[in-house]
């Protein structure tokens, strides 16, 4: 017996040695006081609590963008220029879209994945059916025909069926066009408009260009363009009897693929051409991105900066050599030799576990500091009213 009570002696000492490490100390139910402050206080504490909690999961959940600054080795990449332009003035059948670059590549009047919608003035889109002759329609037409380039047929180009392929006969000629009224084709279809039938018209150019990485340019400008004698040419007859407003609205401008990060600093932008046959050019400094997703699917893309410019254009003077310029709108685009990686990634388990701590042991500090203020400020100015200081 005695053994037994020494060990148990033993065994109480030890905790009562512990006990001695408690940070927690706890007070007897009956010595508790709980008041209607301090239950406001734990609702209010709690619902904050809730809050920053439900805010860090979302965070958790996220991902993480991190940024490093590598040189662009995909030199040997195309590059891709997404562009969806309106016109406000000015109709589809009188601009064309052209791009080069330093390398020496030219793309004339740019047709392959670029798209122009003709639009009435108040921005519907006008039916793209094509208006036949009066009677018969196609169904007339003998589907072997061959009929006539009027003079730019080649050993390639034999037939032109349709007013297409007529003015591609006559681009791939190098001539240029001053009325659609003279090809029986472009009457058959509804295209031979004069100039003063088509200025409530606006244009939507829409579309990618793809070219090589390298500095150049693209420009979309009035009159037919085309190559005479390894020179860019523009038809600017036209000009004479139809003045270039140049107001458009740029809905998107961006080189290469979107990607999260991506902030396109002329998209939705627009100008308004106080003069007519204006000159706008844009000046973009693109950087190269390399955007790699959580799920290791990587996408080559692009920002870039802008300035811009615009200046008007004396066709007189132009003709007469004493000014250079074309009017028209002119995107020249330089390439840096750096490249931006971005990469997303899962933030860290423990770094959320921190956080919620945090906010429990904070909002509950902080609340308790509170209740305690208010409980005892409470009970001072209880005892001043027993004591009848205050009146």
């Amino acid at each position: 017996m005695a053994s037994a009570a020494s060990g148990g002696g033993g065994g109480g000492s030890l905790f009562g040695s512990l006990r001695r490490f408690d940070a927690y100390p706890k007070t007897m139910e009956d010595f508790r006081i709980k008041t209607c402050g301090g239950a406001t206080i734990t609702i209010i504490s709690g619902v904050i609590m809730t809050a920053l909690f439900v805010a860090e999961l979302q965070f958790f959940l996220g991902v993480s963008i991190k940024e490093k600054l590598l040189m662009d080795t995909t030199r040997s990449e195309l590059l891709d220029i997404y562009l969806d332009i309106t016109f406000k003035h000015l109709p589809c059948d009188h601009i064309s879209v052209d791009a080069m670059d330093v390398s020496g590549g030219q793309q004339v009047d740019v047709d392959h994945d670029i798209k122009k919608r003709r639009l009435k003035a108040d921005g519907t889109r006008i039916s793209e059916e094509k208006v036949q002759e009066l009677g018969n329609g196609t169904a007339l037409l003998d589907p072997n025909r061959c009929e006539s380039c009027y003079g730019a047929e080649t050993n390639e180009i034999k037939c032109c069926n349709t007013c297409e392929e007529v003015r591609f006969a006559y681009r791939a000629r190098g001539w240029g066009l001053e009325s659609l009224a003279a090809f029986e084709q472009c009457k058959r279809e509804g295209l031979a408009k004069a100039p003063s039938d088509m200025k409530e018209e606006q244009c939507n150019v829409q579309g990618r260009l793809r070219v090589s990485k390298v500095s150049g340019n693209f420009h979309i400008s009035p009159g037919k363009s085309f190559q005479q004698s390894h020179a860019h040419v523009h038809d600017l007859k036209l000009l004479q009897q139809f003045p270039l407003n140049l107001t458009h609205t740029i809905h998107r401008l961006s080189f290469g693929e979107f990607v999260p990060t991506q902030v396109n600093p002329l998209d939705n932008h627009t100008f308004v051409a106080k003069e007519l046959n204006a000159m706008r050019q844009y000046f973009t400094q693109i950087v190269p991105m390399r955007y790699k997703k959580i799920n290791e699917e990587v996408v080559l893309s692009n920002q870039y900066s802008v300035t811009h410019h615009h200046k008007h254009i004396d066709l007189n003077k132009a003709a007469r050599g004493e000014q250079t310029g074309l009017p028209g709108m002119f995107v020249t685009y330089e390439i840096s030799p750096l490249m931006v990686e971005v990469s997303e990634h899962r933030r860290s388990l423990t770094h959320f576990l921190t956080g919620v701590c945090a906010i429990v042991g904070g909002v509950f500090t902080v609340a308790g500091i509170i209740d305690s203020f208010v409980y005892n400020s409470y009970r001072a100015f209880q005892k001043k009213l027993e004591l009848g200081k205050v009146s």
